[in-house]
């Protein structure tokens, strides 16, 4: 398990920045540009879910940034689990998947925003500024697709059978579309085998698919792609 705390925060008047991502170099590299901002301060760190939410308690900071991918839980899990827990924390998701993929969701679940790795890094220090100002940050493509799903009936109307998935059977349609196992599934998420097997029927049955074969075969082409045929 990794944290890492900063003693000083609060005392230079600075922004609090709790960074929760299971990425050491990436998460090491974004404390270094956030720390060089004026107005900015990284007061502690986590890759695991369960330190990341303990380090939300203990420190209180300002804005926590999360990643969708994390050791020891599910991003959009601990996302529910702050804002249940500390409502007047803003949060912004960084995450290596295509916003298309997870957006949405990430703003169901209680998050200001969604930036993708691949980004400019000034993204980042420009989407810390705005979820404090409490405004969505999300790419111009996204907001324009969200806008009209609004107007075409609401957001939870998407035309994806996706959309069908519950957070943790989307969570292991991703996996299997990246080539893990069953197994490793429930040990990365500390499931049983038996549990991750009653996800995979689920998955089936809510997209139609008649096999294990076509199972792999539509959550790889959806992890690559962003999108079912």
């Amino acid at each position: 398990m990794s944290a890492r705390v900063n003693p000083t925060t609060r005392k230079n008047g600075k922004t609090r920045i709790l960074l929760i991502d299971d990425h050491a170099i990436l998460r090491q590299g974004l404390a270094q540009l956030i720390n060089q901002e004026p107005d900015l301060s990284v007061c502690g760190q986590a890759e695991e879910a369960p330190k990341g939410f303990e380090l939300a308690g203990s420190l209180k900071p300002d804005v926590a940034v999360v990643d969708i991918s994390l050791k020891g839980g599910n991003g959009l899990e601990l996302i529910k689990n702050l804002k249940a827990s500390y409502p007047n924390l803003p949060l912004l998701v960084l995450s290596m998947h295509d916003e298309s993929l997870y957006a949405e969701r990430v703003l169901r679940a209680g998050s200001l925003g969604y930036i993708m790795k691949e980004e400019a890094a000034e993204s980042v220090l420009v989407g810390i500024r705005k979820v404090l100002k409490g405004e969505i940050v999300l790419s111009d493509k996204m907001q324009a697709r969200l806008l009209h799903q609004l107007v075409s009936g609401g957001l939870k109307k998407g035309g994806s059978p996706i959309d069908s998935l519950s957070d943790r059977e989307l969570e292991v349609f991703r996996m299997i579309g990246e080539g893990r196992g069953t197994r490793q599934i429930a040990e990365d998420l500390h499931l049983s085998v038996r549990t991750v097997e009653a996800y995979r029927e689920y998955i089936k049955e809510k997209l139609n698919l008649k096999n294990a074969t076509e199972l792999i075969q539509h959550a790889f082409q959806w992890v690559h792609s962003g999108a079912l045929p």
